[in-house]
């Protein structure tokens, strides 16, 4: 590259810390600059990673060491942030979603211009969903027809000392947990030209379990079980469901389904994982050692994948993508209609399997 790409973070709450253990020591990239409404928050940060200085935010967005802004901040202020970086001529990379409303984040990237948009979640880039990835385009399990993808619990009250956010608008099981399972899916099987959708709701009020709120009313403002199927432009479709009313399942979190062979993709959320195949006829599940993704990688590796690379692979075009998905699910799931999504992307490349001696 010739010189190490700056990174300005704003927002430093819990997920920072899964970042900054990827990001701090890699040779291309240097966390430059620090932001958050916890100013003593930001001082504390920047006292501990060499070279790094903790500023306002205006001041991070003008700082010319700073070539791409990680966005950290909660969902609600995604396109504030966005925006204001992309304003100042700085790319962008954010979490999960790309925006809270599928018109901001439509907004983000039509704000774009000459500087890049990319964003969460890079947990498919991994070796798990990757070797599943590589498995597919092969053709070893013949042309894929269909998948599935589940995730399911009882609610996060259960352990969350607050979860009040889970149940209001943005929240939900979909809009909570649907990024890691349909962006693996796109990586897997290709854009989803339409959807239908359907959603229920258990009950109106869920009841704190733990800390100091313990046994708190709080209202349910969202549905808390929504499934749906979703046509794929190759012709494969997919069926999801999506649940905080569950207590388990025995399901793999995503299977695909092709003419001569099944594969067991492992978690999404996670970087690795066992990856199974049982083709036809085969008496039981063979496991497969990995042949594709980023091996050990962390939270971040999608930004040093764009900026080492320039594949984009956790792109914007992706992000939003699939924020249209997750937005039409639940507004056909209402209005009881299938819907034409608008929005498309171009299948990323794959990873080629790459040690972590390679990418750090």
């Amino acid at each position: 590259m010739g010189s190490t790409h700056g990174v300005g973070v704003v927002g430093l709450g819990v997920i920072f810390a899964q970042y900054r253990e990827t990001l701090v020591g890699e040779r291309d990239v240097a966390i430059v600059a620090v932001a958050d409404l916890d100013h003593a928050r930001a001082q504390e940060v920047a006292d501990t990673i060499p070279g790094c200085r903790a500023l306002s935010v205006a001041e991070l967005m003008a700082d010319p060491a700073v070539d791409t802004v990680l966005n950290l901040t909660i969902p609600a202020a995604h396109a504030e942030v966005a925006l204001a970086a992309l304003a100042a001529g700085k790319n962008v990379y954010g979490e999960k979603p790309l925006a809270a409303t599928l018109a901001q984040a439509q907004q983000i990237m039509a704000a774009g211009g000459p500087a890049w948009v990319g964003g969460a979640p890079d947990t498919v880039l991994g070796a798990g969903i990757q070797t599943a990835r590589e498995i597919v385009d092969s053709g070893r399990i013949g042309r894929p027809l269909a998948a599935t993808a589940t995730w399911v619990a009882p609610g996060h009250e259960a352990w969350h000392p607050n979860p009040d956010f889970y149940y209001r608008e943005g929240g939900g099981p979909l809009m909570d947990m649907g990024p890691y399972y349909l962006t693996s899916l796109v990586h897997l099987l290709g854009p989803v030209v339409s959807v239908s959708g359907a959603s229920s709701r258990s009950r109106d009020t869920r009841t704190i379990a733990s800390g100091p709120r313990a046994g708190e009313e709080i209202p349910v403002e969202v549905d808390t079980y929504v499934t749906g199927t979703l046509r794929h432009a190759g012709g494969a479709i997919s069926t999801v469901v999506f649940s905080f009313d569950s207590v388990a399942t025995h399901a793999s979190p995503i299977e695909v389904h092709g003419e001569t062979g099944s594969i067991a993709v492992p978690d999404p959320n996670m970087f690795e994982g066992d990856v199974q195949v049982r083709m036809l006829g085969a008496p039981d599940w063979e496991s497969v050692a990995a042949s594709a993704g980023y091996r050990d990688a962390g939270r971040g590796i999608g930004l040093i994948d764009h900026v080492r690379t320039g594949a984009g692979r956790a792109s914007g075009a992706l992000a939003l993508h699939v924020l249209e998905i997750m937005a039409e699910l639940l507004r056909s799931a209402r209005e009881n209609t299938p819907i034409t999504l608008t929005t498309t992307v171009q299948r990323p490349p794959l990873v080629p399997l790459t040690p972590a001696s390679d990418w750090r």
